[in-house]
């Protein structure tokens, strides 16, 4: 029986393939992709100062932001997290002041999440900086299942100017990515390998 290619798959079968590509990759692979990942989405994003950004607290294999933030910090980045309110809403967004400790947050499904205290300001991000189980090189997201970051990103962008920026490991491309009306694509994909710029239909 012939093997179904990646563009042949469904979202399931997919999201279940790139992120058993994830998984395989050893931890001293994992700090280096960051790393460079990191320096990939800053020079894609160019000048930060005064900016808000969301970035994203790591669950299960997703890559390590820690170097992103390091350098948002850097450049004058003004650095958010994402709080889940509950299924089927946007995600509300609080500041997250160097220093500040993290607390555990409610989570999509059995994960809880660190997130600012409430007491932080909530804000409204320039930049999103968004976490996927994989992706393709048209900009399509495959994420969780959950659609937190299209409900959000399409609300988002009824509001304001917003860059939408997808951050990954290289080995979590795919060769296409089933696109539903509902799904936000992403306006580039930071990576290790480098970045991604969606190709025009």
């Amino acid at each position: 029986m012939p093997q179904l290619t990646d563009a042949q798959l469904d979202k399931a079968s997919l999201r279940t393939l790139a992120l058993a590509r994830r998984a395989a990759l050893d931890p001293a692979a994992r700090a280096e992709a960051a790393e460079a990942a990191a320096a990939n989405a800053m020079e894609w994003l160019g000048g930060v100062a005064d900016e808000v950004v969301s970035v994203f607290s790591p669950i299960g294999g997703e890559i390590a932001t820690d170097p992103l933030v390091r350098r948002l910090r850097e450049a004058g980045a003004r650095v958010a997290l994402p709080i889940v309110l509950e299924a089927g809403k946007p995600l509300l967004f609080r500041l997250w002041e160097p220093g500040t400790e993290l607390e555990p947050s409610l989570g999509p499904g059995r994960f809880s999440i660190p997130a600012p205290p409430e007491s932080a300001p909530a804000v409204s991000p320039d930049v999103l900086v968004v976490p996927l189980a994989g992706f393709d090189a048209r900009g399509n997201r495959l994420g969780y299942g959950a659609g937190f970051y299209d409900r959000t990103l399409s609300l988002l962008r009824r509001a304001k100017r917003i860059e939408a920026l997808g951050y990954a490991f290289a080995v979590q491309q795919l060769a296409a990515v089933p696109a539903e009306p509902h799904d936000e694509r992403l306006d580039a994909i930071a990576t290790d390998a480098g970045i991604v710029r969606p190709a025009e239909d």
